[in-house]
């Protein structure tokens, strides 16, 4: 069970990072795309089994979220990174606003995706460190 959850969580990280990345071109050029209903209803579905998927890693592997520094650094880290992604494709006001929120959020997954793989806060530094 846990590798079939395992590769669950890990298709949905890299499916919703492609869509970001994509949806953050097409609010950069005015693409017509983004009001497509396929656009925008699959971030939701594949974020609610990436997010189905974490719990059931959590309780499948019995960690605790206030124990593991790693972990609530993470969870911490996917709410900066959805705030910015909400100004990023949709709340900001100025092009430039959402630039530098969708580069930010780009920042903050790839710290959350290094949290993960090295299971420290330390993110990638930890990774490469050790």
């Amino acid at each position: 069970m846990y590798l079939f959850l395992k590769t669950l969580h890990v298709s949905c990280v890299l499916a919703t990072i492609a869509g970001f990345v994509l949806r953050g071109y097409w609010t950069q050029s005015g693409s017509t795309m983004l009001r497509y209903r396929i656009v925008r209803i699959a971030p939701h579905v594949i974020d609610t089994l990436l997010l189905a998927s974490g719990i059931a890693l959590i309780v499948e592997t019995h960690f605790g979220v206030i124990w593991e520094t790693w972990l609530f650094a993470k969870i911490a880290g996917i709410v900066v990174y959805i705030l910015l992604g909400l100004v990023a494709i949709r709340l900001g006001r100025t092009r430039r606003a959402q630039s530098l929120a969708y580069v930010a959020a780009i920042a903050v997954f790839a710290y959350v995706a290094g949290n993960a793989v090295a299971k420290s806060p330390a993110s990638w530094l930890a990774f490469f460190a050790g």
